[in-house]
């Protein structure tokens, strides 16, 4: 019965609590509980800032007294405002983290937010490079030691259509050259096995023929690429290193690394059409997320179309 009672005044002393307060016992919890960045626990701050003042403009300045009709007032207000589909649904995520630590305090609550839903964002497809332009950006104009690596890295992330973080993480023993496959550590610590092309395998090769020795204290010894004091190389320098290929030859828009993956899944599914074979190169878990490479191959067909079709062609007397 003592148990019953203290739980009911913990509930109705939730229920009476201003959002204000609430709100900082919440960013109290994040700082020194779950040990959030600043800037993670600054922008939940501020998310809750903006429900705390459009609750008190609606009249709703305590907790208990707010409905998900109020939730979804101020999703409508958010995206009046212009604000964009993701901060939208970061504000959500928050307010609903917020209720969920109330709802362990009271252990009554109800989550206003919990069925709310912020506007899909539209989205947008990914960039990608022609053949030709592939051709252009392979072509290195030197044979040094980091020329040679970073054009195993370009030919490699074209070739497999690898993530960043994968390249980054293969080993010189992932790489079977016999039979031209590559073992892939990819999201989730899945593996895959994925083809690489002739190109690749050669430029792999011409790279560990002078690839440095790996440093004495360090464990990558098996990295396949390395930094020119042997240490694994970062995926931050990987970035920088396609970037300034890109602008030596000669391209008008810088190249990363997923530009290239995009690339290499455009062109598969370009030229064999088989979906659910792209969607096991790429490694993803989902063939709707392998579907918008569709989008990118309609839009190239609807440009031939338009150039070649004479009943596209609009007439000069139109």
């Amino acid at each position: 019965m003592a148990r019953e009672t203290e739980n009911t005044v913990n509930t109705e002393s939730a229920q009476d609590t201003p959002l204000g307060p609430a709100a900082t016992r919440f960013l109290d919890y994040l700082r020194d509980v779950r040990q959030l960045s600043p800037h993670t626990i600054s922008n939940y701050q501020r998310d809750l800032l903006s429900l705390q003042r459009y609750c008190e403009a609606s009249g709703r300045a305590d907790i208990g007294s707010l409905a998900e009709a109020d939730i979804r007032g101020w999703v409508g207000q958010l995206r009046r405002q212009g604000l964009a589909g993701g901060s939208i649904q970061r504000s959500l995520s928050a307010t609903r983290s917020f209720y969920n630590f109330l709802g362990r305090e009271s252990g009554l609550l109800r989550n206003p937010a919990a069925s709310v839903q912020a506007p899909r964002k539209p989205r947008k497809l990914p960039k990608t490079l022609d053949a030709d332009q592939v051709n252009q950006y392979l072509c290195f104009d030197s044979e040094s030691v980091t020329a040679r690596r970073d054009s195993a890295m370009a030919e490699l992330f074209y070739s497999s259509g690898l993530r960043l973080a994968e390249l980054a993480s293969l080993e010189v023993d992932d790489i079977d050259p016999q039979a031209k496959l590559l073992t892939v550590t990819g999201k989730g610590r899945k593996t895959r096995t994925v083809p690489v092309g002739s190109a690749a395998l050669k430029a792999i090769e011409h790279w560990l023929e002078v690839r440095p020795p790996a440093a004495a204290d360090s464990g990558d010894s098996r990295a396949l690429f390395t930094s020119n004091r042997g240490r694994r190389i970062s995926v931050r320098n990987i970035q920088q290193r396609l970037k300034l290929q890109g602008r030596k030859s000669g391209m008008r828009q810088d190249v990363h690394p997923h530009m290239l993956r995009h690339s290499f899944a455009s062109h598969m599914l370009e030229s064999s059409g088989d979906l659910r074979a792209v969607q096991e190169l790429l490694g993803h878990a989902n063939i709707s997320t392998t579907q918008i490479y569709t989008h990118l191959d309609f839009q190239h067909l609807a440009k031939v179309y338009d150039a070649a079709h004479p009943r596209a062609k609009r007439r000069k007397d139109d």
